[in-house]
Order: structure tokens, then sequence, then C-alpha cells
């Protein structure tokens, strides 16, 4: 499942990278046609990407994090769950309305532990991308969240939700269907399961979107993905009038992993590989079930109802300020 950087489309940052890969091909193909040995020029180009690699990475901009984030070659929930569990069941929908094919879930099971998973869904193509609606919720969606979730509950599972999008559908249809009231009726009925919740943004983490199957236990956070009230482009339209500000945006927003982590309203930053996840599925999936692990054999020990004050104390706690 790992893919070579030079196989991935580079974004426009990573393109000081993949010229000297350009120059490394040739040089190696020249080397072998007209048998010349070329190992030691070879050796310091290698050299020189992996040094202009991880020069590039470890300086990464808000909005360069973010396009890493949106790159088509990401891996989503659906990528995640065929990695990191043995056995999935998918359930869907609502029992009211319809399927929303941009939330998916059901029961899986990820090493000893059985549990319910639910996560945004995006699409690889435009055909899928219709389908999945380009991981923008309807009510329906969360509707059917609810409904596993409380499943979980009534079957004494731990849910893990996987965040991955820009926010809820903002159509005629998803509001004639009562979206806002969806998102807040699964925040406050997220406050009353007795069972472990851990919610990892994955990729994107939009507004009303992402909380609606987004409060937890334990909230982590993917190296590269951002939590928001809003998308950079969103926050630039407002109050530059422009959406070419988004990167500006994106920098006062505070809405990377480390900021995140800062202000305490994440747990813990999962590492990806150099470059984003996309660059080695594989092993960003490892590093995924790794940290879900670790917090369910944590948060299984404590009992529900010291488990739901504590939900309700960590929500109650965010919003802080400091009078001058």
């Amino acid at each position: 499942m790992s893919t070579p950087p030079s196989k991935v489309a580079p974004l426009e940052f990573e393109k000081p990278i993949t010229e000297l890969e350009k120059i490394l091909e040739q040089l190696q193909t020249t080397g072998e046609s007209n048998a010349i040995n070329t190992q030691e020029e070879i050796a310091a180009l290698q050299k020189k990407i992996a040094t202009t690699r991880k020069e590039i990475y470890a300086h990464l901009t808000p909005w360069q994090r973010i396009q890493i984030v949106r790159h088509p070659s990401r891996p989503y929930t659906l990528d995640y769950i065929q990695e990191i569990t043995s056995h999935f069941y998918e359930l869907s929908g609502d029992r009211l309305f319809g399927n929303d094919q941009a939330i998916i879930g059901g029961f899986a099971t990820i090493d000893n532990f059985r549990l319910i998973i639910i996560g945004h869904q995006k699409g690889r193509d435009t055909k899928e991308n219709l389908r999945r609606n380009f991981g923008c919720a309807h009510p329906e969606g969360y509707r059917k969240a609810l409904r596993l979730m409380r499943l979980a509950d009534k079957f004494d599972l731990p849910i893990v939700t996987l965040i991955d999008t820009p926010g809820a559908y903002p159509g005629i249809g998803a509001e004639e269907r009562h979206i806002a009231e969806a998102i807040a009726v699964n925040i406050r009925e997220m406050f009353t399961l007795r069972v472990p919740i851990i919610a990892v943004v994955i990729g994107e983490g939009g507004s009303g979107g992402a909380l609606g199957i987004g409060v937890a236990d334990r909230v982590l956070i993917m190296e590269n993905a951002y939590y928001s009230v809003i998308s950079p482009e969103g926050c630039a339209a407002i109050l530059w009038k422009d959406r070419a500000y988004a990167p500006q945006a994106a920098e006062v927003l505070k809405i990377s992993a480390k900021d995140l982590k800062e202000f305490g309203l994440v747990d813990e930053i999962i590492p990806e590989p150099l470059g984003g996840a996309h660059h080695d599925k594989a092993q960003a999936a490892a590093n995924l079930k790794k940290a879900i692990l670790k917090h369910l054999k944590t948060l299984h020990k404590i009992p529900d109802k010291e488990l739901i004050q504590t939900r309700y104390e960590r929500y109650r706690a965010y919003g802080k300020y400091k009078l001058t």
C-alpha cells in the first residue's frame, strides 16, 4: 500500500523535490544506457533530495498542510478501515429518510476490540464524489451515525469516529430536512452515551459537519489535518472579501494540529509519514491504529458514569479567555 514519493502528484511547494527527482532519473538512465559509472553523482543527488525533502516538510505553513490533507491520493475513512480492522460490517440508512453515503459506519474489530466505527467518506473520482457528496453529509448521514452510536451504547461497544469533511452540506434539501437540528441532536446525545468515544480528525475537520460525530472522550488529530469553525476560504471571503486570502486566514485561524494541541482542544497528534499520509498509506494506518488502541485500552477501564462526567467537563472547559 506504500506509494513512492515520485509516483504521487506533487503539490506546488513540493516542486523543488520533484525537479531533483527528475534529474536523478535522467542521470540513472544516462548511466545505464551509456555504461557510465554514475554512482557517486547519484549518491550525492539522493542525499540532496533527502535533505531538501526534510527541509521543506519541517517548515510547512498551515496552508501547505491544508493542501496536503486535500491531496486526492490521501487515504480516506474506508482506506483506514481496510487497513486497521480485521472485520467490518457496514450498516446503512437512518430509518427515517435514506442512506447518506457521505458518512459510513458499522461493526468492526480492531485487534481484540469489537466496536462501532463511523466516518466521513470522500470520493476518488467525479462519479464517486457525486455519490459521496464530497464528504459533506446530509441530515440523514448524521441521523444514521446517531443510530449506530445508539447501537454501540446498547451493546456496550466503544465508538471510533474518523472525521474528514469540509463541512455539512448546506443545500436546500439539507435545510428542509433540518441539518442544524440533526447535528445539534448528535452533539447532545453523544454526551449521554455510556461507552468510550474516540474521535480522530484524519483530514479536514470543518465546523458543525465535524462536530456532528466529534464529541468524544479523546480527540486525536493526524499531523497534517486541521479542525476549524470555518474553512480558510470561507474565513477569507468574510474578513477579506476575497478567497485569495485563504493562506493568511489559515495562519490566523490557528487550525493546525500543533496549535490545537497547545490550546488543549486535541489530546494527541498522530504522526504521518514524511510529506503526508498519501506518501505511505500503510505506515499512516499503522500509526492511527496504534493511537486508537492505546486510548481504547485506557478508556475501557473507566466506569461509565465517570466517562460521561469527564466528557461533559471537558467541553465545558473550552473557550478560555484572559482578562486584561
